[in-house]
């Protein structure tokens, strides 16, 4: 399946291979639709050979730009053309965490020498190396524009510590050694933290940038990383009405390869918890528990489409299986740190236990959709490509183990 993007802001539609995609082909395509440069919408179309796959696509693309009412692509644009700019771009520091992965990594700097935010730095964190192939890289290939941190202690968490621990910018800024990020991602990043002094995080929109395998067009199926394309502010003194488990479902908010945060709001939440992460016991939940660390706080918390980076998702099915039960994993490990870290919660989250596993159960069984519904690789919400109960299982076994595995992690030393 292709990978792509519409551009309509012009006199006619132009198609374009996504960043690290190849040329589009007759067949599949999965398209991300561009307003004026502004990302719209996604749309999955088909084109045979002697057909034009930009008026393909742009005839599919055009109700869903066209029709009105709160919500929709029309009307999410027109609010953003009233938004006034920020008059000020705050000074970011970009954290890559990454561990024997050169060639990826490279793939991903070079993408982040390439924004157009006035005023950032771009910092590596090795974390647990094997080999110096990262340092070699980063010190001879991006000498003078990267700056190389080690960190020896394994963990994503960690190595976000470590990265945050180096960094000079007001704004901190996240993202991980397999995306390519949009030229504009770190400003798009940093903006809504000018216009709202209350703002302790922003996250961004995460697309697909390749989907060749069976395993990569069964997660972007079901969901992906994608949040969809209407902003949201997530605010502690108002919380969502359609969010009753609110704060507890910190999945919705965002994900870490795609996250900044107002370096104090951070560094007063306490960072991220070392016990969490790819790389310990915990299998992962650091970003979720960062999430509502800073909301916990009192702080707002946006997400902001124009943010984009695109993600090359794992390859294989192995991979997708250890993904769901990382997932799993990762989620209660999360909910455990919040507990043992913040217990002044503990009150809340009982309250929302019973919906809680509800929901999780739900979320195991099916993968949902949300803004995209309709609109990615065998459609959200069908059975073109069901969910298997397979993953689902392994989700759930990863949920039981996750309480498990944060606690190993502190008892592993990984906690400080």
């Amino acid at each position: 399946m292709s990978v792509a993007e519409l551009d309509l802001g012009g006199p006619a539609p132009t198609l374009r291979p996504a960043p690290g995609a190849e040329q589009p082909v007759p067949g599949d395509v999965y398209a991300l639709v561009r307003v004026d440069g502004r990302p719209a919408a996604t749309v999955l179309g088909r084109y045979e050979p002697g057909e034009d796959p930009a008026e393909v696509l742009a005839a599919l693309a055009a109700k869903r730009l066209t029709d009105t009412g709160p919500g929709t692509a029309a009307e999410r644009l027109a609010a953003a053309e009233r938004t006034p700019a920020p008059s000020r771009t705050p000074p970011a520091s970009v954290v890559v965490a990454t561990r024997e992965r050169p060639a990826s990594l490279a793939r991903a700097l070079d993408s982040l020498l390439a924004q157009d935010h006035p005023d950032h730095e771009l910092i590596v964190v090795d974390n647990a190396p094997r080999t110096s192939a990262t340092h070699d890289l980063v010190t001879e290939r991006y000498a003078g524009r990267v700056r190389y941190v080690r960190e020896d202690r394994p963990g994503l968490a960690t190595a976000h510590n470590a990265g945050v621990a180096a960094a000079r910018g007001e704004i901190l800024a996240f993202t991980d050694d397999d995306v390519i990020a949009d030229p504009r991602w770190l400003s798009a990043l940093a903006a809504p933290f000018a216009a709202d002094p209350g703002l302790g995080c922003v996250t961004g929109l995460i697309l697909p940038a390749r989907l060749t395998t069976p395993a990569q067009i069964l997660l972007e199926s079901h969901g992906g990383f994608a949040k969809g394309f209407a902003p949201r502010l997530y605010d502690p003194a108002r919380p969502p009405a359609d969010e009753p488990l609110f704060p507890f479902t910190a999945g919705s908010f965002g994900s870490g390869a795609n996250m900044a945060f107002r370096a104090s709001a951070l560094r007063r939440a306490g960072g991220f918890d070392p016990a969490t992460g790819t790389g310990t016991p915990a299998k992962g939940g650091d970003d979720l528990y960062a999430f509502v660390a800073v909301l916990a706080a009192g702080h707002r918390l946006r997400y902001t489409p124009d943010a984009l980076v695109w993600h090359h998702h794992r390859e294989t099915w192995q991979d997708l299986r250890n993904q769901a039960y990382g997932y799993g994993a990762g989620l209660t490990a999360y909910l455990t740190a919040t507990l043992v870290r913040r217990p002044a919660l503990l009150p809340a989250l009982l309250a929302r236990v019973p919906r809680g596993l509800a929901h999780a159960r739900a979320m195991t069984a099916e993968r949902g959709g949300g803004d995209q519904q309709g609109h990615a690789p065998g459609q959200h919400g069908t059975h073109s490509h069901p969910w298997p109960a397979s993953l689902s299982r392994l989700e759930r076994r990863g949920m039981l183990y996750g309480p498990l595995g944060y606690l190993k992690a502190r008892m592993n030393g990984a906690f400080r």
